[in-house]
């Protein structure tokens, strides 16, 4: 639903901040005030395309944003397309001057066709600037299966795994039918790939332990270094601790004769001294192991250029060539398949591509049922919108089955008597366009679809008894839908339970327009203007609070 409207510097509209609520609003004013400026900003706001014109003249920009409420599917696309937000959906475009565009959805740059797959689940436009389904005819399809309801979609889904699974067989099929040339070319460089890694003998993390390695014998000579220092300075030099830890053991042996209770710290020398012992032992044993091996460093490298070969040709790393030869090993088994394994996989689809038959076969008797009964029902409601003589049709037609069925549907319509129908979007004009699209909105209400349903020009030709007629089936359509209506005329304003007021005023010396909601009094001034026009009469004043009484 949409919640609120602010434009800027959008053509004469300098500045409109407009509210909306839920059911049916009426957007009312004198021919030329902006009314349609207002619908073309939400469009905006929706993902249409910018006019020449868009920015008002001396503005460096337009900017229009809109707030909704986002239903259930909008909140589904909004978070696989990374824009999803637990409050409000908002919405913003910014035209430049120049021409140049900026989108952002919940505070974040987006692409123009981003926004316009949102504002397609968001809102349905009929009128001077389309932004609907009905003039697209792959949309119509899905339009009479949402008219069907539950059923219609419990078998499109039963379709769509049927599909599916004929897909997948063709592939597989067709991964074994390249010709016998190709074919042993590719088991000839399965097979050597196959061979060249396998030789190899590669492991996991390989490059890794080599790395560690290379690093222990080129610090051998270091490591030597280190150890002999280590050795001189403990044991083998001139005068080493060792020396000194049995010199002073000694001293404290002596001095332990003397004063006994200094026993305990010639203990400690001694256990000292014994502990050197075994580091000594031990040091000995890492200097006879130092690995001075120059050979060994020759066929490491060796190693790693193999290693960095097989990277380039098969993957950046050591898992990534096994991955590789995991998947090699797979298309080897399947090119070297038997006859056996084609014919298995032939008679696999040709049963898949039976079941899918049948289960298109099932959802096509139910659509051809139902097309006459929803295009019946469509004339009957463009009967009642002053339509009479119109003819609509759901024109249904064979295609190759595909996960939607093996039915092609166009809406076809003719306003006249004895005039063919013919596609939608060739023949209507943008009133017919309107009550078309009003006549299924409202035979489909409650079926779900997009919440928010725009009108302008629906009331094109209209007046007397059918367009009070137009403005019943509005006020019905509002019980399911948010509904805004730009409308010349009284009878369907004052059905409205909010009417809107947009005039054209000159503020220094420039032709400005003014939007805001009317209070119950001014709503009997403005619905007595659409009446008698300048010149508002007692009587019409009257016939306005009539009207608005309902």
């Amino acid at each position: 639903m949409l919640v609120e409207l602010v434009a800027e510097n959008v053509a004469i509209m300098d500045k409109a901040r407009l509210n909306f609520g839920p059911g049916f609003t009426a957007i009312t004013g004198e021919t030329g005030a902006g009314k349609t400026l207002l619908i073309g900003s939400i469009s905006l706001c929706l993902g249409e395309r910018v006019g020449a014109d868009t920015v008002r003249a001396g503005a460096a920009q337009a900017v229009i944003q809109a707030v909704f409420d986002p239903p259930a599917a909008t909140k589904q696309l909004l978070e696989e397309l990374g824009y999803a937000s637990e409050d409000a959906l908002y919405l913003q475009r910014e035209i430049s001057a120049e021409g140049r565009n900026q989108c952002r959805i919940n505070g974040r740059l987006a692409p123009l066709s981003a926004l316009k797959r949102i504002g397609d689940s968001l809102a349905d436009l009929h009128g001077q600037h389309e932004h609907q389904r009905l003039l697209d005819s792959s949309a119509h399809l899905m339009m009479l299966d949402e008219w069907i309801g539950k059923e219609a979609f419990r078998l499109r889904e039963r379709v769509a795994k049927s599909c599916s699974r004929v897909r997948d067989t063709e592939r597989r099929i067709a991964e074994l039918q390249t010709n016998d040339r190709e074919r042993e070319q590719m088991l000839d460089l399965l097979r050597f790939q196959i061979s060249e890694i396998e030789e190899a003998g590669i492991r996991p993390d390989e490059r890794d332990q080599i790395d560690r390695e290379i690093a222990r014998l080129k610090g051998a000579e270091d490591l030597a270094a280190h150890l002999n220092h280590a050795a001189e300075s403990a044991f083998t030099g001139e005068v080493s601790a060792k020396d000194l830890l049995s010199e002073a053991l000694r001293s404290v042996r002596a001095a332990t004769a003397i004063d006994p209770r200094l026993e305990k710290i010639g203990d400690d020398f001694h256990a000292a001294l014994m502990s050197l012992e075994e580091s000594a032992i031990a040091l000995k044993e890492a200097q006879e192991n130092i690995e001075f091996n120059p050979e060994r460093l020759e066929e490491i490298a060796g190693r790693l250029d193999q290693l960095s070969k097989l990277r380039r040709k098969y993957g950046d790393t050591e898992e990534a060539v096994l991955e590789f030869l995991g998947e090699s090993k797979k298309k080897l088994r399947l090119l070297e398949g038997s006859d056996a394994d084609r014919e298995d996989l032939q008679t696999q689809l040709d049963t898949e591509k039976m079941r899918l038959a049948e289960d298109c076969a099932i959802l096509t008797k139910l659509r051809t049922n139902s097309a006459k009964s929803f295009s019946g029902l469509v004339e009957a409601e463009l009967a009642d919108l002053a339509m009479p003589k119109a003819t609509f049709l759901a024109d249904l037609g064979p295609k190759e089955p595909s996960t939607d069925g093996a039915d092609a549907c166009e809406f076809i319509f003719s306003a006249n008597a004895g005039e063919p129908p013919r596609s939608l979007s060739k023949i209507a004009s943008g009133g017919e366009i309107s009550r078309v699209m009003l006549a299924i909105k409202t035979i489909m209400a409650g079926k779900g679809d997009v919440p928010t349903l725009i009108f302008d020009e629906i009331d094109a030709g209209l007046g007397g008894q059918t367009a009070a007629i137009v403005a019943k089936k509005l006020e019905q359509l509002a019980k399911n839908y948010q509904v805004i209506v730009i409308t010349h005329v009284p009878q369907i304003a004052s059905r409205a339970a909010v009417q809107v007021s947009i005039e054209k005023k000159e503020v220094d010396s420039r032709s400005v327009t003014r939007v805001r909601r009317l209070q119950d009094s001014e709503r009997i001034d403005e619905i007595a203007r659409m009446l008698a026009g300048e010149k508002v009469s007692a009587a019409a004043v009257e016939n306005a609070k009539h009207l608005l009484k309902g």
